[in-house]
């Protein structure tokens, strides 16, 4: 006889919901669609599905963000869980959120046209279905943490970038505009941000230098800070 465990307490459904930021025109921008299901249909959401049976939390994540933008590899960190009684009103969920982080120009525009999805700017965010913009909230204070001690800001950029859109980056995620000198200074004692003999002419009429991270060239006991 199979025994079954835990039949006296009331089962609570469990999902993930991920939050995909991309830089674009200089703005910190939060990848969202129309909801296609009950409750909530056609509210404004992040995308996000259930914990199947025969996965942990990270791996419904990261099938969720797969399927989504069908990149692999993304930077990804767990946000927390949401668990409101009243969070849905359709069955008892506790959610657990995540953001992650890509470059827009990597995102498949088909993709984007098969889920019915936008880039909105943190600036005109709409109100998002259940609890979704905390998430949104408190991804954005883990962000403004992360990236002055880690290197997660390359993960907005293309391969080769210009230090003014490294900074734009930082302006972007911490709401704070940057002394320039200053900011130049800091990044250019840092070993791992390498200086490439390639110019950029598009965003420059004098073209900028072009610059990339060196994944090799990092450590991560180093003073990352700005």
């Amino acid at each position: 006889m199979q025994l079954t465990y835990y039949s006296e307490h009331s089962k609570v459904w469990l999902s993930v919901d991920v939050i995909i930021f991309g830089f674009e025109e200089n703005k910190l921008k939060v990848l969202i669609g129309r909801r296609q299901m009950d409750p909530g249909r056609g509210e404004w959401s992040l995308y996000g599905g259930f914990v199947n049976e025969d996965e942990s939390l990270d791996e419904a994540a990261e099938r969720t963000l797969q399927q989504l933008t069908g990149l692999k590899r993304l930077y990804m960190q767990q946000i927390g869980a949401f668990g409101s009684v009243d969070r849905d009103p359709g069955e008892r969920v506790v959610s657990v959120a995540y953001y992650a982080l890509i470059n827009v120009k990597d995102y498949s525009e088909k993709l984007q046209h098969k889920y019915g999805l936008e880039w909105m700017s943190l600036d005109a965010l709409p109100h998002l279905y259940s609890d979704h913009n905390k998430m949104v909230q408190q991804a954005i204070r883990m962000m403004r943490q992360k990236i002055k001690n880690e290197p997660i800001s390359f993960q907005l950029l293309p391969p080769l970038f210009t230090l003014t859109q490294l900074q734009h980056v930082f302006e972007a995620v911490l709401n704070n505009e940057l002394d320039k000198r200053n900011f130049r200074k800091r990044i250019k004692e840092m070993d791992y941000i390498e200086k490439t003999d390639l110019i950029d002419k598009e965003s420059s009429k004098r073209g900028a230098c072009l610059y990339r991270f060196n994944k090799k060239a990092y450590n991560e006991e180093s003073n990352f800070k700005l």
